[in-house]
């Protein structure tokens, strides 16, 4: 059986399956399958040796193996792992891997990509390169990295907020969804570390490390608020107000001597959201981390919404533990919706129909 095949009867028994699953149980979807496997930020790639080696893999290395914005020392976006794809067709501990990259290579394939959701495991993304030749599956992977790596995420934020909306801090979260009209999802690790007018900060402290989310809102008045100074002069703003550090006089901002990136993004419904990646710092002591902040207008497009998170853990690699917490920001939900991570219900999408 070829790739294609397989691929294509494990998703029409996956979709099968679900829509049968789902009657009577309008909530959780693809959340009763098994729990998918692999580490934080891990891709595998069922990719055949005669094509990985040579300007495939240098590929792949610029794009999934490139520096993570924001991080004080180099971190790689993605650690990759290298399978054939026959270890993918008859090892089921490969088929139910969160994120899989699938390429297909023979002469009469139309070359287009599929992202399959959800096919063995949930939470999951497939994305299948069906080819005809290497020159194209690497004008594809460079076509559509963006939205590749959009998707691998976005995989990523569901799995770890499937693993903390199962041990939730209910107290914690209807708290926070009382003072500012939204929700996000923390688990019972996270604790409230202080709360003030239109503020309030959130972490988890274990024995080498530290996490932690603060949340803040503000009227909007204009645009301007959405410049990216503006977002840095209020971080500084808010972090020097309420989050002190362990010397007297103490205090967390935002590190200006290292790179500050901002880019447009999607945060729940919100109508407009910006991602900013940089680093902070203690002044007046030696602290320091990675930081990812969210600024976005609300639904109703009144007040500026400002979720940043950050980690502090000198001793290890930072990008996964950022990751947990960029996860909680990206659980934000507005109204009385407190349901359980969703799924895209074994869904398949054509990302590319290009036969050149």
């Amino acid at each position: 059986m070829t790739t294609k095949r397989l691929i294509a009867t494990i998703a029409i028994a996956a979709i099968a399956a679900t829509t049968i699953a789902s009657c009577g149980r309008q909530q959780g979807g693809d959340t009763q399958k098994r729990g998918s496997s692999g580490k934080t930020l891990e891709v595998l790639m069922a990719v055949d040796r005669d094509l990985w080696n040579g300007t495939t893999t240098a590929l792949v290395d610029s794009l999934f193996r490139a520096p993570q914005d924001g991080l004080p020392q180099p971190e790689p976006k993605f650690s990759v792992v290298n399978i054939p794809t026959s270890s993918l067709q008859n090892t089921e501990m490969f088929q139910n891997h969160r994120n899989i990259l699938l390429c297909d290579v023979k002469a009469d394939n139309p070359n287009k990509v599929y992202i399959h959701h959800n096919v063995k495991a949930y939470p999951q993304v497939w994305i299948e390169f069906a080819v005809a030749s290497r020159q194209d599956f690497e004008r594809l992977l460079r076509q559509h990295y963006p939205r590749i790596e959009q998707e691998i995420y976005n995989t990523e934020h569901l799995r770890i907020q499937k693993a903390f909306y199962a041990t939730r801090n209910v107290p914690l979260m209807a708290d926070i969804r009382r003072q500012f009209g939204f929700g996000l999802t923390f688990s019972d690790e996270f604790a409230m570390a202080k709360q003030a007018k239109d503020f309030a900060w959130v972490r988890k402290e274990a024995k080498d490390f530290g996490i932690g989310v603060l949340i803040a809102v503000e009227p909007y008045q204009s645009q301007r608020q959405l410049s990216q100074e503006a977002i840095l002069d209020r971080l500084d703003t808010l972090m020097r107000h309420h989050v002190p550090g362990p010397a007297d006089g103490s205090y967390m901002a935002t590190e200006r001597r290292a790179p500050a990136t901002t880019t447009t993004t999607t945060l729940g419904t919100t109508p407009y959201a910006l991602q900013t990646r940089g680093c902070w710092r203690l002044f007046g002591d030696f602290m320091g981390g990675p930081y990812v902040a969210y600024t976005a207008l609300n639904p109703a497009q009144d007040s500026i919404i400002t979720l940043t998170a950050y980690a502090y853990c000198p001793r290890f690699p930072k990008r996964d533990y950022i990751m947990q917490v960029e996860s909680i920001c990206h659980s934000i939900t507005f109204g009385d919706n407190q349901t359980q991570p969703g799924s895209d219900q074994g869904r398949v999408k054509v990302v590319s129909t290009s036969n050149n």
